[in-house]
């Protein structure tokens, strides 16, 4: 019998015996043996986990948790030929909901047990690996200044809250050099580098990027102040041109260096401070469980 390790944040359970029934019969279901249980850690929120699991002989990890569990399960599946399934619970599921795979826990367990396999790409920001969107500017201090209490009574609605109190913020000097080519030096308010490009509420931010395409794809937004980012945001809601608002560009690998250090995120973890940024596409990097139709 096929068996897989289930890694789980425990902070994303109301019920951890509920949830582990609810495992327990949908893999019973499709015949699957007694799964490998691993909970997270704040100091290892997944990748110890499904190295562990990988070298345990599992044939599938299940990433259980948000954006950032899932990112630390792929960083550990990345390269072994082990599969990995998300099942959605976090605050934004960003990857999930961009790919097109069921919210639900009995579906996309479903999808995990009984769907095909595709490869996707993935990045890595100074080495360090993303499955969905990197960022610097309000993106990481939106991230930073939402806490996991309030997100977990609020919900998204946490990250709003928190990206207001820094609509004020000056932009800041970047420089950017994709794949070898001129420097392009600008002001901006926040740099989102993505896999895939659609927000929460269906806002199109990296309208053109695609998971599969072995490439990246980059926006600069340059704002200050709540009227500017209303227009910005406007624009990109309606795919409307916006110079000197939005600068788009693709990339296999991309510089980045700024006139001061700003704090930096991959998938919703905020990682620290830098002033300098290499961005590395990694082509089909990620063994994914997707419903059968996608593949």
């Amino acid at each position: 019998m096929s068996r897989a390790a289930v890694v789980v944040n425990p902070t994303k359970l109301d019920d951890d015996e509920a949830f582990r029934k609810s495992v327990r019969r949908v893999m019973d279901d499709h015949g699957w043996d007694e799964p490998l249980w691993l909970e997270t850690l704040p100091e290892d929120p997944g990748r110890g986990q499904a190295k562990s699991a990988v070298a345990a002989g599992v044939d599938l990890v299940l990433a259980c948790g948000g954006d950032g569990t899932v990112t630390a399960c792929a960083e550990g599946t990345t390269g072994t030929g082990v599969p990995l399934a998300i099942i959605p619970m976090g605050t934004g599921n960003l990857l999930a909901r961009n790919l097109g795979l069921p919210l639900g826990l009995d579906e996309a367990l479903a999808v995990a047990l009984g769907g095909a396999q595709q490869p996707i790409d993935a990045g890595r920001v100074n080495g360090t690996l993303f499955v969905v969107m990197a960022g610097l500017g309000l993106d990481a201090q939106m991230l930073s200044g939402a806490s996991e209490p309030l997100k977990k009574q609020l919900g998204w609605f946490a990250y709003a809250i928190s990206a207001v109190r820094h609509l004020r913020d000056r932009p800041v000097r970047v420089t950017l050099s994709a794949d070898g080519g001129p420097r392009r030096r600008m002001r901006a308010s926040v740099l989102i580098v993505g896999n895939v490009g659609w927000l929460r509420g269906g806002l199109p931010l990296l309208p053109d990027a695609r998971p599969d395409d072995g490439m990246l794809d980059a926006v600069v937004l340059i704002a200050g102040g709540p009227a500017r980012w209303l227009a910005t945001a406007a624009a990109i809601l309606l795919r409307r041109p916006a110079p000197g608002k939005i600068y788009r560009v693709r990339f296999t690998e991309l510089e980045v260096s700024l006139d001061q250090k700003q704090p930096w995120e991959v998938d919703g973890e905020v990682m620290g401070s830098s002033r300098r940024l290499t961005v590395v596409a990694q082509p089909g990097a990620l063994l994914l469980r997707m419903p059968p139709e996608s593949a």
